[in-house]
């Protein structure tokens, strides 16, 4: 998809933003009656409200937060200082705010509860100054929720992480994340193949330099799970003679096998890195609006869990690390299978 240039980008989307919002405000009775005679149809409990409500919330979250970054823009000396030290922190309290205002919204309209395990990290310890203890996440790919989840739980209070992260270039349609993730040490690629930039370049960049307070995120699959993309790769690797490989892929059923070279790029770029691996279930079969909308998930425990290794334990050798990359995600395969519904 060929994305309009940032200049038009940065007037028109904020623009669409506010005239939504102004508009729902101004059409909201009519709006709520709408929606609540649409949700004697609609499957679930007052189906059409909840999701007005929650759009309704995420409008009035992006308004907020591009008000937030023209003030910041000015503040900065009119984008002089935006890349300094004081102004990134500004940057991720403002999504920190965003992050927890959107996932307690959806907690209490959609009714959704989350459960954690798993051997978690220590949060920064700031009378340690130097202390390297960055961290590399690894997640599996599954539904449009899992990147909002994770990095709540990475930027929350308990972690209080600044994360890195790559993201698909069709993301910067979205206003706030265009604005803020080129703000901050973010990177948008096309994932064509044919014409998209070196990922792995992309994330050994990001990796380097990172301090106690950073942690990059990673989605070594790819992309979202599904059946189909799982044959799809499996079958790539055979007619890449990675034969191993496609036959460990072979015996995971709930996970697509992961891509090792990001994971690689990023260990060489920052050796020093704890390695988090995250698996998570109750979104994945939501994966295009059309099944977020027939299958909106309501009053549904959503299980989060997490092994933390830290970088005494990551093995040496490009290929002891794929091994190893390919024995955990066999890990999250396994407790996926045992912990999902249904």
């Amino acid at each position: 998809m060929r994305m309009p240039p940032r200049s038009v980008r940065r007037i028109v989307g904020p623009a669409v933003i506010f005239l939504a919002g102004v508009g729902g405000v101004l059409l909201l009775p009519v709006l709520a009656v709408t929606a609540a005679v649409a949700s004697v149809w609609l499957p679930g409990r007052w189906r059409g409200l909840r999701l007005l409500g929650f759009v309704l919330v995420w409008l009035a979250v992006e308004m907020v937060a591009l008000a937030a970054a023209l003030a910041l823009w000015v503040g900065s000396g009119f984008g002089l200082l935006l890349r300094t030290r004081v102004f990134r922190r500004a940057h991720y309290a403002v999504l920190r705010l965003v992050l927890d205002t959107v996932v307690d919204a959806a907690q209490v309209l959609f009714r959704l509860r989350l459960e954690t395990d798993g051997v978690s990290w220590s949060p920064v310890d700031d009378g340690v100054p130097g202390s390297e203890n960055a961290m590399l996440v690894l997640s599996r790919h599954a539904g449009p929720g899992d990147s909002v989840l994770l990095l709540h739980t990475l930027m929350n209070r308990d972690h209080r992480r600044q994360p890195r992260i790559v993201l698909k270039d069709t993301l910067q349609l979205d206003p706030m994340i265009d604005v803020y993730l080129h703000r901050l040490p973010a990177r948008f690629i096309d994932p064509t193949p044919t014409v998209g930039d070196d990922a792995e370049a992309i994330i050994g960049t990001l990796a380097g330099g990172m301090g106690e307070e950073d942690a990059l995120l990673i989605f070594p699959e790819g992309g979202n799970f599904s059946p189909k993309r799982r044959l799809r790769a499996i079958l790539r690797l055979r007619q890449r003679g990675h034969a191993a490989h496609a036959d460990a892929a072979e015996r995971m059923w709930h996970v697509l096998p992961p891509r090792p070279g990001g994971v690689i790029a990023a260990i060489e770029a920052a050796p020093y890195v704890d390695v988090v691996f995250v698996a998570h279930t109750g979104l994945e079969h939501l994966c295009t609006v059309a099944d977020i909308w027939r299958e909106l998930p309501v009053d549904k425990t959503l299980h989060l869990r997490w092994w933390f290794v830290p970088a005494a334990d990551v093995p040496a050798g490009h290929a002891a690390q794929i091994v190893w990359l390919y024995e955990r995600w066999a890990d999250i395969d396994g407790w996926i299978a045992a912990t999902k519904a249904p």
